[in-house]
């Protein structure tokens, strides 16, 4: 039986996947904060693990993860959160919160995970295409995952000696309790069930990134790479229509 860790698996795409992985027959370890939502859904299934611990705290999350001796043929990384500057408004709390989370959240899992990394391992982790233009209000988000994009594409380049693959995820807009919060336009919103399955699909081909919806996730790419000026220009345009 093939085992998969998956964090943040409280809510949202983390929840879906693990409901996914799980229906499919896998050995899930759902991880999360909230004990008495991952147990609500897990009671029952005879392959799910529940670990609750808070990823933002180093010594915690190794206490949970680093007694386990056994490989994970998956590891996806996939807790997080967002919250938005007004008016260009730097506030390094904000911006703390969100990198802890974001970024530290998932560097946490992995030092506590690698001493049992193993060839043929598959790590993804968990960008946003909020990474891939400078969006209003997204300050902290944005770069929170444009770090996690670069941590991603130098972790493949330098793991690719012991046989592990890594893999980047970079959602649009998906439904879940952090998004319900937005007070903007979102186009081609998915669902958690949809999400789920694009991701599920491309890392079973253990793409380098795996990035939907297409065509919204496409049209992103094109604007980030035009010239700079152009894309703010462009930027600038969408989001005051929106």
């Amino acid at each position: 039986m093939k085992r998969v860790l998956i964090t943040g698996a409280t809510s949202g795409i983390g929840l879906q996947l693990a409901k996914d992985y799980a229906g499919d027959g896998w050995d899930v370890t759902a991880c999360g904060r909230n004990v008495i939502a991952l147990q609500t859904w897990a009671e029952g299934r005879d392959n799910v693990t529940v670990l609750s611990f808070d990823a933002t705290n180093t010594e915690a999350t190794k206490a949970a993860l680093s007694n386990d001796s056994l490989s994970y043929d998956l590891i996806i990384l996939n807790a997080g959160t967002c919250e938005y500057i007004d008016f260009g408004v730097i506030d390094v709390s904000l911006f703390k919160r969100v990198f802890d989370i974001n970024l530290f959240g998932v560097l946490n899992c992995i030092e506590a995970l690698q001493a049992n990394f193993q060839q043929g391992n598959h790590l993804a982790l968990m960008g946003s295409t909020a990474a891939y233009l400078g969006l209003p209000r997204a300050e902290a988000y944005g770069a929170s995952k444009a770090a996690v994009s670069y941590l991603a594409r130098s972790l493949s380049v330098d793991l690719e000696h012991k046989g592990i693959s890594v893999s980047l995820i970079s959602p649009g807009f998906v439904k879940t309790p952090l998004t319900d919060k937005n007070d903007f336009v979102m186009p081609m919103l998915v669902t958690p069930e949809e999400a789920s399955a694009s991701i599920r699909h491309g890392l079973a081909k253990k793409k380098a990134e795996v990035h939907f919806p297409k065509k919204f996730t496409c049209f992103l790419k094109f604007l980030s790479s035009l010239p700079m000026a152009i894309q703010l220009a462009l930027v600038r345009k969408i989001t005051r229509k929106a």
